[in-house]
Parts: structure tokens; sequence; C-alpha cells
């Protein structure tokens, strides 16, 4: 279990996360909704080791993170797909999947099958630059490229940001098959409400910093939910 106690940080003078508490649990996808500008990246940053806290703590199995840089959380399980996906536009598929091997050890660096089995696509484009990639196949990559370093959980910051409604779905049956077939936590930040509600178990809705609601995904749909997400 992923656990967020307490967090707060700032940028400067700029306060971004007010004393947030939340938990992501093995075997289930939970899901950080908000609007624009309340914080979910930075709860991410501060999860990945991006940014540092100004006060609380995260903790990933026990395993107290404040202070880790992101290259030792990622040998502690924790997968990031960061928002704008971020590959390397002049490496390969086949290099950008290879980047995840950085965490692992030597008899561990070689591209998992089921790389392949959810995203087809990157199979047949392994010698094609990233950067020549659409953007929903630059996605796959991304997710492609965490999944390398076998996490135990998958952090992801808003996967259909700007994805056709074909790769969404893709995107979705692959994290839904993530948590039946491997038990892996996903935790994932998101404004596409119809995506969260129908793969989350838990919800998290956040404004100025703050987590405002938290229950299971059928919570979605009552007022107090829906107040603290429309524009």
């Amino acid at each position: 279990m992923l656990t967020v106690e307490k967090a707060s940080l700032h940028y400067g003078a700029a306060q971004a996360l007010r004393g947030i508490s939340l938990s992501a649990e093995m075997g289930k996808i939970t899901c950080v909704l908000g609007r624009n500008g309340v914080g979910k990246s930075s709860l991410l940053r501060a999860v990945t080791g991006q940014h540092p806290l100004s006060s609380g703590t995260v903790s990933f199995n026990g395993v107290a993170l404040n202070g880790m840089a992101p290259y030792g959380r990622a040998k502690q399980g924790i997968g990031y797909v960061p928002q704008g996906r971020e590959i390397f536009p002049l490496l390969t598929v086949k290099e950008n999947l290879e980047s995840g091997y950085a965490p692992l050890k030597r008899a561990e660096r070689f591209i998992p099958d089921d790389i392949f089995s959810l995203f087809p696509v990157l199979q047949s484009m392994l010698s094609r630059r990233g950067g020549d990639l659409s953007g929903g196949q630059q996605q796959q990559l991304a997710i492609g490229r965490a999944l390398v370093t076998r996490p135990k959980i998958l952090v992801l910051d808003e996967p259909t940001e700007g994805i056709q409604p074909s790769i969404i779905k893709d995107i979705g049956r692959a994290i839904k098959y993530l948590r039946d077939s491997t038990g892996m936590a996903i935790l994932l930040v998101e404004q596409y409400l119809d995506f969260c509600r129908e793969l989350a178990d838990q919800v998290y809705i956040m404004d100025r910093g703050e987590i405002v609601h938290e229950g299971p995904a059928e919570t979605l749909d009552t007022p107090e939910a829906r107040r603290h997400l429309t524009v």
C-alpha cells in the first residue's frame, strides 16, 4: 500500500498541497480527480520524488520515502507515467523501453512480453523514433516504459489527455488487466470523469490543494462530488 499522510508542498511561497492524506491499495485502482490547478500533479510529484514535501510523509509498503530520490523510489517499485508522456523523441521505441532498465538487476533487463500483448503497436514500431509516433502511441510507449521497471504501483498523470477515443479504451483495458492479473496498485490522476467512473475502485476529489471528497467510485454521482468537479 502507498500511504500519504498530512502532506503539504510549496513552490516558494505558494502552497500546492495542504495536509493531504490518502492511500492506494494493492490490487485496486485509486483515482484522484479535480479541476485544473488544484494540486493533482503536485501530489504525484510528491509521491514520485520529483518535488520534496514541506511536511507530512509518503510511505510504500511500510518504507518511508521522504528524502528518497526518484530513482530510489523506482527501485522500491514505483513506476511513473508523467503528464505529457515525456518519451525520448530521438530514441527508437525499443531504446525508450530499454531506458526502463535503469532500476533493474542485470538478470531482469528485458522487455516483458505482456507489454506487447497490451500494446501490440509498440512491437511493430520498435525501430521507429519515439517522436514519430502519434500522441496515443506515445502514451502507450510511456506506459510500456514504466512497466519495464517491474513496478508494484503504477502512477499515471492524466493518461487520456489529448488521446483519441480508441486508444483511451485500449489504455483503460490495459489498466484493468494490470490490476486484475498482477495485483499491482494503480494511482491515477485524471479529469475525464467517465474514464474514472469505469475504472476506479476508490476515488478522491481535490480542490485548492485539499481532499474534499473520498469514497468508492459510485459516489462520483452524488451532488457533493459533482459540485467539486463542475467548472
